[in-house]
């Protein structure tokens, strides 16, 4: 079976080539994320195309979450590019490009509405990770939306990044500078001045290396409470997820089921089409 095509692990502030290794987890989570990417992307006339979905979330709460991915939530209140209560008994992680068409898909169609029925009860908190894979103009847009966080308006700069047609206009800085106007970004001085900051390409780095180290090759990928998801799946396949793990949670009694105790700790200091695209891919 062929492999998508991986993005080369870019050097981190320290060096290091290497992706981070959450223990013995990454080699099955890099297999599951490697997998569902494939899938997602597999011609329509593949075999494989036709004997599985590309994402399965089983019936057994305890059936692939992996609890050293689940310590990944941040759960930080004062993050910016988060939406919900640092407390939420489930956290979804989103690994994404803003040059992905299957992000945009997932941002305009099934995100919204995990939102109205999850993190507006409560149940859900989403946490954005920067992971741009498509060249300098993902980099680009990957440091204007942390930019435009920082004056709290991330999820306006996400929503006009995502529109239909944005990506297909570029994320040159004249693009990211009408596009944070069109958020609302009250300094745009400070933005453009924010944007290539040491802060924000250090901001990025590190969910790219994150996202990276999980095994992540394509966007979007998720975890859901420790659970990996590749691709923009059905919301079926999210809202199964996100229901099993609330579940789970109410018998644990913790918030964020299949983490330890601590992964709140850890983190203290610290949004119905299938697809996903990896970094040799067009973005259409």
């Amino acid at each position: 079976m062929p492999t998508p095509n991986k993005p080369l692990p870019k050097k981190s502030a320290s060096g290091s080539k290497k992706p981070l290794v959450y223990g013995a987890v990454i080699v099955v989570a890099a297999g599951l994320l490697g997998f569902a990417s494939y899938r997602a992307t597999a011609p329509d006339n593949s075999p494989s195309a036709e004997t599985a979905p590309a994402a399965e979330v089983s019936a057994d709460p305890q059936s692939g979450i992996y609890p050293e991915l689940a310590k990944l939530a941040r759960r930080d209140a004062g993050d910016k590019l988060a939406v919900g209560r640092a407390d939420a008994p489930v956290v979804l992680i989103e690994y994404a490009d803003f040059k992905c068409g299957y992000c945009g898909k997932f941002a305009r169609d099934t995100e919204p509405e995990l939102i109205k029925e999850y993190v507006e009860d409560g149940t859900l908190r989403i946490e954005w990770r920067n992971f741009p894979i498509f060249g300098e103009e993902s980099e680009n847009a990957a440091r204007a939306a942390w930019a435009a966080g920082q004056q709290d308006r991330f999820w306006e700069f996400h929503a006009a990044a995502y529109a239909e047609g944005a990506k297909e206009k570029g994320f040159a800085k004249d693009r990211v500078e009408a596009l944070a106007r069109e958020a609302g970004v009250k300094d745009l001085a400070r933005f453009m001045k924010d944007l290539d900051g040491e802060a924000a390409r250090a901001a990025v780095a590190k969910d790219q290396e994150q996202a990276y180290g999980i095994g992540a090759t394509s966007t979007p990928s998720f975890l859901i409470n420790g659970r990996p998801i590749a691709g923009a799946q059905p919301k079926e396949t999210f809202t199964q997820a996100i229901e099993t793990a609330a579940e789970q949670a109410k018998t644990t009694g913790k918030a964020g089921a299949g983490t330890t105790g601590d992964a709140a700790e850890a983190s203290e200091g610290s949004r119905d089409s299938e697809g996903s695209e990896d970094s040799r891919d067009s973005a259409k």
